[in-house]
């Protein structure tokens, strides 16, 4: 049998949802550490599996496929159930949605390479991390209380665990780090406590990675 192998990083929240949703399908992999701090995502070894040189990158089925939404929607495909993505239309395209207003519209802006473009010293690099996570998280709290509205339940959207829990969870994370008062943003905190206490949700965790820094 093909071995399953998941290049990321512990802190990488990339790299926390897509370990979160082997975790769900119940698909075992090996991690093999790509150590952002030391900039090994930029070397030819890993450029040579991702030509933009991020993570994750994903190990399956003999192929490797980078891309965190392109690897759900795969793994979604391949091994449908447990579902990470509603049957019903409107739902997937919500999930979609909260999917792709992390992924476009929040976590590009606290990746190395835009830190590098927005200045060189930490605290202007926090700020700019700051703005764009605050932006984006008056943004979730109003979509997610938009959808709560039209579906109910207490994940993202409905009364199921999705792909739009597992990229909410890691940016809301992102949020505090980088200074975020998240406390103003009930639903958003609802949602990620919801997720949070579902079965696979503990070993995703960035603390619990062997690469997680030591205390």
């Amino acid at each position: 049998m093909e071995r399953t192998v998941l290049y990321g990083f512990g802190q990488s929240s990339a790299s926390w949802r897509v370990r979160w949703a082997l975790a769900v399908k119940g698909i075992a992999f090996e991690l093999a550490v790509v150590d952002l701090g030391k900039d090994a995502q930029r070397s030819a070894e890993h450029l040579a599996r991702n030509p933009i040189g991020r993570v994750p990158v994903l190990v399956i089925d003999g192929h490797a496929l980078a891309e965190s939404v392109a690897i759900f929607e795969y793994l979604e495909e391949t091994r449908p159930a447990p579902a990470l993505y509603p049957h019903e239309a409107f739902a997937r395209a919500r999930v979609r949605q909260v999917v792709e207003t992390v992924n476009a519209a929040i976590q590009p802006f606290q990746n190395t390479r835009a830190f590098e473009r927005a200045g060189a010293d930490a605290a202007t690099q926090k700020a700019y991390a700051h703005h764009f996570n605050e932006q984006g998280m008056v943004a979730l709290e109003g979509l997610l209380g938009e959808i709560a509205r039209e579906h109910g339940g207490r994940f993202a959207v409905g009364d199921a665990l999705t792909a739009a829990d597992l990229f909410l969870v890691p940016q809301v994370a992102g949020a505090r780090r980088f200074g975020v008062d998240v406390q103003r943003f009930s639903r958003v905190l609802a949602v990620e406590a919801a997720a949070m206490a579902t079965a696979q949700a503990a070993d995703a965790r960035p603390e619990n990675q062997a690469d997680a820094p030591k205390k």
